[in-house]
């Protein structure tokens, strides 16, 4: 058999690579216990989207199996061993501000869960393609100090600098900055992940998202900023825009289209890479750009306050370059605009809060 393996099966990215893969391997593993409701109550519940899984591909079985526990993940790996042939590691706790709250639960989830998977994978099918869910805050906020130029309606890097045309690359400093305890988390698992690929020789790979997006997300306040925001467009509920003047850029890539780059790493792998992975020039927006976008597809007027506090280590500017990527998958390239993909954020909405789930 040839098994995919895929945790946070029932989250945004996990969820997309499920349908995206159902034909591609004679059985998806997903393994998702929602933790995500854990972290941000019923908004954030990922069982719709498992009931959603489980209906409709016959080749996906769910294992509601904790990452943090080995002796939950052995069994699984112990039983399909070497016909596991890529394992996407996407589960997370993914929040700046739930992550000060329960440091040992988020360092949990994030790096020693991100460590089990590697180490079960070695033991059991160590030839398997690893693929890791990595996230641009590793950079902390390093890009906050780069030269920035206000605009009427976003922050812009000064057209000199040489990340204005294609954005922020792999090369950019870890180190020396303010992660938040998140980021920090992610560090130690975007690490380990390259490590298991340059001491072990594994194939893995690392992709540093920027906002990822798309009409499957469980969006809720502290995390899922596109999704969060439509939903709050569609029914009235009041939006906090934390400082910065609502300027605060942001790429976004559409869930489809990056599990269409780990396709391509999957099909030709480079141990131990690291990719920064999000909208880039083609798709990214301020908070007010966004407000304005979802005003425009909802027809509602948004109910939103400003904060000028902002959250602590965010970033102000952030763009991703992809031309690493680009230059050593050449087939690859973005889908989905800004807007068909807030469209497709929108109908799923209003589908799933008429249907109360």
């Amino acid at each position: 058999m040839k098994i995919a393996l895929v945790t946070g099966s029932a989250g945004l990215i996990g969820s997309e690579a499920v349908a995206f893969f159902a034909d591609k391997f004679d059985l998806i593993i997903g393994i998702d216990n929602n933790m995500r409701q854990y972290f941000f109550g019923t908004d954030g519940s990922t069982e719709w989207n498992r009931n959603r899984l489980a209906s409709a591909y016959a080749t996906y079985k769910h294992e509601a199996a904790d990452i943090r526990q080995v002796d939950q993940l052995q069994p699984i790996f112990q039983q399909y061993g070497t016909d596991i042939k890529l394992v996407l590691h996407t589960a997370a706790q993914p929040s700046h501000d739930w992550a000060a709250r329960e440091p040992f639960t988020d360092f949990g989830v994030n790096a020693v869960g991100t460590l089990n998977m590697l180490e079960m994978t070695r033991l059991h099918c160590p030839e398997a393609v690893f693929i890791f869910t990595s996230t641009n805050k590793v950079y902390g906020d390093n890009p906050n100090f780069l030269p920035l130029i206000e605009t009427d309606t976003r922050w812009e890097i000064d057209q000199n600098h040489p990340y204005f045309e294609n954005g922020i690359d792999e090369f950019m400093s870890i180190d020396h900055t303010k992660h938040s305890v998140f980021g920090a988390s992610k560090v130690a698992a975007d690490i380990m992940v390259q490590e298991y690929g340059r001491y072990f020789g594994m194939n893995t790979g690392v992709f540093r998202g920027g906002c990822l997006t798309g009409p499957n997300h469980s969006g809720a306040q502290l995390h899922g900023f596109l999704s969060y925001l439509m939903k709050c467009a569609i029914t009235g509920n009041q939006y906090t825009v934390f400082g910065y003047k609502g300027k605060q850029v942001r790429d976004n890539i559409h869930s489809w289209d990056l599990v269409n780059m780990f396709w391509h790493f999957y099909q030709n792998p480079r141990p131990g890479e690291v990719y920064n992975a999000g909208g880039g020039r083609y798709a990214n927006c301020s908070m007010l750009e966004a407000i304005a976008l979802c005003e425009q597809i909802s027809g509602n007027k948004m109910n939103y306050q400003y904060s000028e506090t902002n959250r602590s280590g965010d970033h102000i500017w952030y763009i991703s370059d992809l031309s690493k990527f680009k230059a050593h998958y050449s087939g690859w390239d973005w889908t989905f605009d800004l807007k068909e993909t807030m469209t497709q954020i929108h109908d799923s909405m209003v589908a799933r809060l008429s249907a109360n789930i």
